[in-house]
């Protein structure tokens, strides 16, 4: 001991050494090593400093995310984010592992299923490493020879394109590497507005709402001035150069840098706006290069389903008379992607509300009238065809002087500043009760004053019978707006109903599952949104919806294409609407209007069992204890089916991607649209017609 205090420069290097051994094997530097892991306390920073790796919640927001950066700014500027629609929400559980084989896994629970993954295929190496460049890729590459990328980010852009990313079309894959907004500055989440090339061959870039509805063009490029057609703030710069590429892989432009030390990017903004930014010196803020379009009123879409855009205001977004925001909370963000909601149901969607009062239309003003309507009849029968079609939503007269109606959702409403072009009126449909009467009110009054006892009696009996229609209208209203529905109240109370001694012969009639209106289903997958689509069937496809208190829901809509109909959506309904098991799918309602016949079920976040079945990476993550419970359920529910439930029931189209796994991985049995009753004696059935996969 008196040794080692002789010496002290020998203790140093003894501290020295091991703190070398354990930076070794702990996470530094730009790279991520096979078998290591970044937990929410670690980043990654590149060589030179310009950009880090890490978890980030953006704004107010819980959810967290594994996002790139700037790493020198104040305020983190997020560039990319690899898991914007699988937000994760457990700081101690989430980490990114890179593993065995090579694929980065992103974690945020105790499950072993990863919330965001590479999904690559090659064959497995532990000489894979993940490297954050200084150019703000991340890549997996192999060690021993660094040039040979496996994967990138570049190739998966978000909302943001930097220097020496491409942009265009992977004629390989044929999938766009195109930008996509945030839905807001505090959601990362897909939103409506993207930026891409034209898929169909030109060399131009499109503004696009809903990947479906080009509302700006760049033009044509011109090799000679290196600028886009429509873009002439490109030809006046000697920083950016632009370069297009063509080949059998695919076409995309890319750019550079003429300065090394300046910053640029190009960013899809939750405003509909394609931005091009730079930094050169000074304090850490952007300059703005050029933005495009430069007027707000030329963004498609910016207000959502009946919202108007109004100019020369702050707050360019408001609601139609009659309508309240979808969300106030969204809005709050100057996110209007969700739109506006009825306040109260039309008439001709409900006959016994509003004591049937038909509904009626207010005239609107200077308009420039939205899209997507249809021709009607002669302009003296405008106002009747309308009111005569449930589904029309508006009228007005053309330029011409001809009728026209809108049947669904009104999108791109503006209304003109006093001094802009000339505008159109447009008379929207409402309810009975937006209507402002006064003449009623005076009619009430004299009443009173004439024949005082009448009237007090006349008062007295309106109460009574008011208080009970509403208490009936509130619950009809609310059985028709889904957004306003509560699933776990509501469905518990009429269950506990069904099974009551009193209710027998309730029991022996169909269960009446909760109708729902079509246009408060499109708003609640956000107008039957393409990002918020899960997948596709025979029956045909599914959607991701969201109600006002956050609930989440899945959307079945049959497809006028499926060979499946009436007889399939009747089995559907009725079979799960009696049946009552915990590993079988839950049906909460159904909407059946404008010729669509659409189911609404709990919302399964882990898919169906077939997504990992028959995917060389994902089967690994199910483990044998995994497997057995999900057989044991499968088996529950058919045990259930055949001996327990009030009805025998023959599914005759169990496959695994009718198998939906909840949070948990719990299994439960789905799609009874091929299912058939059997008697309560009877041990096998005869069918008629060939049915199942």
């Amino acid at each position: 001991m008196g040794s080692m205090t002789s010496k002290p420069w020998l203790l140093f290097v003894l501290l020295l050494i091991l703190s070398c051994y354990t930076a070794c094997f702990s996470v530094a530097g730009n790279t991520l090593s096979a078998g290591q892991s970044l937990s929410e306390s670690d980043t990654l920073l590149s060589q030179g400093s310009k950009f880090e790796l890490g978890f980030f919640s953006p704004g107010s927001s819980s959810k967290i995310y594994l996002c790139i950066w700037y790493k020198k700014f104040d305020v983190k500027d997020i560039v990319w984010v690899a898991n914007r629609e699988n937000p994760l929400s457990n700081p101690s559980s989430l980490r990114l592992d890179l593993s065995e084989d090579g694929n980065l896994l992103l974690f945020g629970s105790s499950s072993n299923i990863p919330f965001w993954l590479t999904n690559l295929t090659f064959p497995g190496s532990n000489l894979t490493e993940a490297v954050l460049r200084d150019d703000g890729n991340f890549v997996l590459r192999d060690r021993s020879n660094p040039s040979t990328i496996f994967w990138e980010s570049f190739d998966h852009p978000t909302d943001t394109w930097l220097p020496g990313a491409k942009l265009g079309v992977d004629k390989v894959t044929g999938k766009p590497q195109q930008l996509i907004s945030w839905k807001n500055k505090e959601d990362p989440a897909p939103g409506v507005f993207s930026f891409g090339l034209d898929p169909n061959g030109s060399n131009q870039y499109f503004l696009e709402w809903n990947r479906s509805q080009i509302y700006w063009s760049s033009g044509v490029w011109n090799g000679k001035t290196h600028a886009f057609a429509f873009v002439p703030e490109m030809k006046a710069n000697d920083i950016f150069d632009f370069s297009f590429v063509s080949n059998e892989n695919g076409r995309y432009f890319t750019y550079s840098l003429s300065d090394p030390s300046i910053l640029a990017k190009f960013v899809m903004m939750p405003t509909g706006h394609i931005q091009q930014l730079s930094w050169m010196s000074g304090p850490w803020q952007w300059n703005l290069f050029w933005s495009q379009p430069k007027d707000q009123s030329d963004v498609y879409g910016l207000c959502g389903a009946f919202g108007v855009y109004r100019e020369n205001f702050s707050s360019p977004c408001e609601c139609l008379k009659g309508f309240e925001p979808f969300s106030t909370n969204y809005t709050s963000l100057n996110d209007w992607s969700g739109g506006c909601v009825r306040k109260s149901p039309l008439q001709c969607e409900n006959n016994t509300y509003a004591n049937g009062k038909k509904d009626w239309f207010m005239k609107i003003p200077i308009l420039r009238l939205p899209d997507n309507s249809k021709a009607s009849t002669s302009a003296t029968n405008c106002e009747v065809a309308c009111m005569n079609n449930c589904y029309c939503t508006a009228y007005a007269y053309n330029s011409s002087g001809y009728c026209v109606i809108w049947e669904a959702a009104l999108l791109n409403v503006q209304q003109l500043s006093d001094g802009g072009e000339i505008g159109n009126n447009i008379y929207l449909r409402l309810a009975a009760d937006e209507r402002q009467s006064t003449k009623g009110k005076k009619w009430k009054v004299w009443v009173a004053v004439l024949i005082p006892t009448t009237g007090l009696i006349l008062c007295l009996f309106i109460c009574f019978s008011i208080k009970g229609k509403l208490k009936r209208i509130g619950e009809k209203a609310s059985n028709n707006n889904i957004l306003l529905f509560d699933f776990d109240t509501e469905l518990d109370a009429i269950n506990e109903e069904m099974n009551t001694n009193n209710n027998m012969k309730k029991r022996e009639k169909d269960f009446e599952l909760p109708l729902f209106s079509y246009e408060s289903v499109s708003i609640a997958t956000n107008n039957f949104l393409v990002v918020n689509k899960l997948g596709e069937g025979g029956y045909g496809p599914v959607y991701k919806g969201k109600l006002l208190k956050g609930q989440e829901i899945a959307v079945k809509m049959l497809s006028k294409r499926s060979g499946q109909g009436i007889e399939e959506f009747r089995n559907e309904t009725i079979l799960i609407a009696k049946l009552q098991h915990r590993n079988l799918v839950r049906i909460l309602g159904c909407c059946i209007e404008r010729d669509e016949k659409i189911l609404i079920y709990e919302y399964m976040p882990n898919q169906s069992l077939d997504v990992y079945l028959f995917d060389p990476i994902r089967k690994k993550m199910l483990a044998w204890e995994t497997r057995v419970h999900i057989i044991e359920g499968i088996a529950q529910g058919l045990l259930y089916l055949h001996q327990y439930s009030r009805l025998r029931i023959i599914h005759r189209d169990l496959k695994p991607s009718n198998i939906l796994l909840d949070s948990e991985m719990n299994p439960k049995i789905s799609d009874f649209g091929m299912a058939r009753i059997v008697g309560g004696n009877e041990t096998e059935a005869n069918t008629n017609r060939i049915v199942g996969t």
